[in-house]
């Protein structure tokens, strides 16, 4: 069922990337692992390396998942906004193009959230 606004919502944005600091919002999620019910945000500088989001942001938050130490980054598949997205490493965000509030997503072939969690 479609869905009418009653209403014009002319408003500013509360969160737009001059309000960040110098930083950015980053949504990445893990496809098929359930126990995270929706992407994890992250609040940092366009400067960072991806690897830096790899090794240091994304453990902190998808680590107590038994699958994590099992991601091979090497087969890994990224999707940009659901778009395919080939990130280099070595790059950074802005480099690789990640904007503000940009949504990504990780899918790691053969592993599917099932298991034991705890």
């Amino acid at each position: 069922m479609a869905v009418k606004a009653l209403s014009e919502y002319n408003f500013p944005a509360a969160d737009t990337q001059d309000k960040f600091h110098g930083n950015q919002l980053l949504y990445v999620g893990w496809d098929d692992h359930l126990m995270f019910c929706a992407p994890f945000a992250y609040c940092i500088p366009p400067s960072t390396k991806f690897s830096e989001l790899v090794e240091k942001h994304l453990p902190h938050s998808y680590s107590r998942h038994p699958d994590w130490e099992k991601v091979d980054f090497g087969k890994a598949v990224w999707l940009k906004s659901g778009q395919p997205f080939q990130p280099d490493m070595n790059k950074t965000l802005a480099e690789l193009g990640l904007k503000h509030k940009d949504v990504l997503r990780l899918q790691t072939p053969g592993l599917n959230g099932n298991g034991t969690y705890f």
